[in-house]
């Protein structure tokens, strides 16, 4: 795990990431033009963001002869980003895919982006309807919202009694309001005698996480579990039932390598993988291809999936995440799969969750 160390920006206001993808023809379908592309994500110290642009910059060095860019600020900044998305825009014109967490902000940038001939992927974060973006790739959120109720019912018991406490790191954003939204109906149909409360703003922010845990932990005494969404709320939970020697469940989403480790040890009875690095290769690997065949980028949404993480797959989980070639290994057959029927795996928009 220590081989995918976060890069650092030292006192830097933002980070940017001039990750150049392999140069050579090698890749499948490299082509004779080198091709100028990049990635903005919404922060680069995370463990979600990592694993996209990590995902997307693979695919990069696997196409060809493409010069990849990362850029994102060090700490979540939609306005930081969308700056940061500009500058992208104008330097790498091959095609950008855009991984935001504040989609109105992005609808103008965007659109004049497309206005500019460049190709846009909305990755994770469905486009707004006048971002001019028609391709979105991402998980069905409400759907892994379900798969940690449905793993907290099968633990507890569908006859529990009791109130399950939901925390949110960015209140308003559509990805995390959509995994909310499956945790609570899932346990409104699976374990009508669980009460809901929630969800709780828990900032993504690892210290104010911390601090927003504790506090809903000590009003909550008597609860049978504490779910997060975010990337953040998994190993903070953790840590904090370790801590305070809790009884409840405890859970939540990504992969990052603290949260593994709660899994591996016990602590946290599961975690929801959204398979973020299946993602961000998807997402460049169908522009670099579409853009080499000189055609236009599907419309609609490229739903990816996403798994439970348990006691059951823990030790290959930790084993793929040792490093992006590892990763790659991992998830290959899926990414096969995936890239041969790209039609056979479209949806509508507008269903995107």
């Amino acid at each position: 795990m220590n081989q995918r160390t976060p890069w650092r920006a030292g006192l830097a206001a933002i980070l940017v990431l001039g990750l150049t993808a392999a140069c050579g023809d090698s890749g499948a379908g490299s082509g004779s033009k080198k091709l100028k592309m990049g990635i903005a994500v919404p922060n680069n110290s995370l463990n979600f963001a990592r694993e996209m642009y990590q995902g997307a910059t693979s695919a990069a060095q696997h196409a060809g002869n493409i010069d990849f860019k990362v850029v994102g600020p060090p700490n979540t900044d939609g306005p930081a980003e969308v700056q940061l998305f500009q500058n992208l825009v104008v330097t790498h014109r091959d095609g950008v895919v855009l991984f935001n967490l504040d989609p109105p902000i992005f609808t103008r940038p965007a659109a004049q982006a497309v206005d500019q001939g460049v190709p846009v992927v909305a990755l994770d974060t469905a486009p707004t309807p006048g971002s001019k973006v028609g391709f979105f790739v991402g998980t069905d959120n409400y759907e892994l919202g379900g798969l940690l109720a449905q793993a907290a019912v099968k633990k507890l018991g569908a006859d529990t009694k009791g109130t399950v406490v939901i925390g949110q790191t960015d209140p308003g954003v559509p990805v995390l309001d959509n995994r909310v939204k499956g945790i609570k109906e899932t346990f409104a149909k699976l374990a009508p005698g669980i009460k809901t409360l929630g969800p709780f703003h828990t900032y993504s922010d690892p210290a104010q996480n911390y601090n927003a845990w504790i506090a809903q932990v000590h009003a909550h005494p008597d609860a049978v579990a504490f779910l997060g969404v975010g990337d953040a709320d998994s190993y903070d939970l953790a840590k904090i039932k370790q801590q305070e020697k809790g009884e409840y469940l405890t859970a939540g989403f990504d992969v990052d390598p603290k949260t593994l480790q709660a899994v591996k040890d016990g602590t946290n009875f599961a975690g929801i993988d959204p398979e973020h690095f299946l993602k961000g290769y998807i997402s460049t690997a169908v522009l670099a291809q579409t853009v080499r065949d000189g055609k236009k980028l599907p419309n609609g949404w490229f739903k990816t999936p996403g798994m439970v993480v348990d006691s059951g797959n823990i030790d290959e989980v930790i084993a793929r995440e040792k490093s992006p070639e590892a990763a790659y290994a991992w998830y290959k057959p899926q990414i096969d799969k995936l890239l041969a029927n790209v039609g056979g795996n479209l949806r509508p928009l507008s269903q995107a969750r």
